[in-house]
């Protein structure tokens, strides 16, 4: 009974260190170098006509979901309050039940992923798991640099 214990509470550390690693990678944002994409603008924007989305003039999130997916779902609240609230920027919902062949194309292992587009089209950065608003306007910043005027007044 006396190594039972000391079993139990490794396990329970373990399973919370576990834990806190992966709630911290939730939605962090990775940015994309563009060089292994080829021509990556290209191929978003003949994606996003053929699905119907009109991309935005300053920022496009193309978000991959499921139907079944809770975060996903929270994501997609947090982009359409960013995007209603901010000039030229479009949130495009694609469900990789129905475009299995995008979703593998865009490399996503996992739902949410959300896919930060340019005003061409072009890959700059993405972020899997829920997004907080917090990380959603440090994703738009990822287009729009700070430094550079983003069509609002400062």
């Amino acid at each position: 009974m006396s190594v039972q214990w000391p079993s139990l509470v490794a396990l329970v550390v373990l399973t919370a260190v576990v834990g806190l690693v992966w709630r911290g990678r939730q939605g962090r944002l990775r940015r994309h170098d563009g060089a292994a994409a080829g021509d990556a603008s290209a191929v978003w924007a003949a994606d996003l006509a053929a699905l119907g989305a009109l991309p935005g003039a300053r920022a496009t999130f193309l978000q991959f979901s499921a139907p079944v997916c809770a975060p996903c779902r929270a994501t997609a609240r947090v982009l359409g309050v960013l995007s209603a609230g901010e000039p030229g920027v479009a949130h495009v919902e694609v469900d990789v039940e129905t475009h299995l062949d995008l979703a593998l194309r865009a490399g996503v292992l996992r739902t949410p992923t959300v896919l930060v587009l340019d005003a061409a089209g072009a890959e700059v950065a993405r972020a899997s798991g829920a997004m907080t608003p917090a990380q959603a306007r440090a994703a738009l910043a990822a287009v729009t640099p700070i430094d550079q005027p983003s069509g609002r007044n400062a």
